[in-house]
């Protein structure tokens, strides 16, 4: 199934396609299909209520899908049942309790980034929740750093149930779905990296640049959640990211160093996971900091990432 949250004002509503033009409001719905109101909800909570949450979706879909044309009227009427391109999004999960990012994880990517070497263990840094945003929305620049905005599209997936110190064999069973995101990058503070020498110098430019990701609207996610059962292998699919139009980013998620399971065995080490939360895994090379000339985003760039079997996830740069 592919989940997705309806930005419906405040926390919005949890939806699920029912084909690829058409989005059942599960919220909106629960007042003419009973199977409905059995449904959490948040996307967040259809996962964490396991298999029974995920039951309920697919039964008031197959409900809504074996009404007669006349029932299914009555729901367009009242908005239960819409369009999928003219629908509103948030992030499919829009209030995860932790995003993590992994980096450093696309062996092409590191050999665009002036020859980073492999690292020996996955690693990570953990991106606020007020930088989320659905697809379709607008990507503000910040005024305070405009002229240094890259893109970085990454296949993400979404945690299914509580795991804590999971081993990479165990670590598959905890995955709920997967989605897209765009870790946009404000890159004024990658230079201090670069150059800079002495330990806790490092450390620090190191910390400002992580910062360059946390702006508002800065994790574009979406447009959907897509089940785990419906993604047979998560690394053999296809990243594509465009800026107007023109492919900047194509690789394959074979070219990933480090698979979904160990990313998640590794980090459960220390963070207790929840249903819902949201770990990226890396961009691929094509990043505009790796290119020469360097190439970065400006006010009414369209920059969209799309995953075979996902979707794609399109939003627009504005400026404030």
């Amino acid at each position: 199934m592919k989940l997705l949250t309806l930005d419906t004002g405040g926390k919005g509503h949890p939806g699920v396609l029912l084909d690829e033009d058409t989005v059942l409001d599960l919220a909106l719905a629960a007042d003419r299909v009973a199977q409905a109101r059995l449904v959490p909800g948040s996307v967040r909570g259809i996962f964490a209520a396991g298999a029974d949450g995920l039951e309920a979706v697919r039964r008031a879909a197959g409900a809504v899908g074996s009404m007669a044309g006349a029932e299914r009227d009555r729901l367009r009427e009242t908005g239960a049942l819409r369009g999928f391109a003219d629908a509103p999004l948030l992030a499919p999960i829009p209030d995860p309790r932790l995003i993590l990012s992994e980096g450093l994880n696309y062996r092409r990517h590191l050999e665009e980034m002036s020859g980073t070497p492999t690292p020996p263990n996955p690693t990570a840094f953990i991106k606020a929740a007020c930088s989320l945003t659905g697809s379709g929305k607008p990507i503000w620049v910040p005024p305070q750093c405009p002229d240094m905005i890259d893109y970085e599209g990454e296949f993400t997936f979404a945690i299914g149930r509580r795991c804590h110190r999971v081993s990479a064999d165990e670590a598959m069973a905890c995955i709920g779905g997967y989605t897209i995101c765009n870790d946009v990058s404000a890159r004024d503070w990658v230079g201090e990296v670069f150059n800079a020498e002495a330990k806790f110098g490092i450390i620090q430019a190191w910390e400002r640049n992580i910062m360059g990701k946390q702006l508002p609207g800065f994790t574009p996610c979406g447009p959907v959640v897509v089940t785990a059962d419906e993604i047979a292998d998560p690394h053999d699919l296809q990243l594509t990211t465009t800026l107007n139009g023109e492919i900047v980013q194509s690789t394959g998620t074979d070219d990933l160093i480090f698979g979904v399971a160990e990313i998640l065995s590794y980090f459960s080490r220390w963070y207790r996971f929840e249903p819902g939360d949201l770990v990226t895994t890396g961009s691929p090379a094509g990043v505009g900091f790796g290119r020469d000339p360097k190439l970065f985003m400006k006010p009414g760039d369209r920059i969209e990432v799309e995953i075979g079997g996902i979707g794609r996830l399109s939003n627009t740069l504005a400026s404030g």
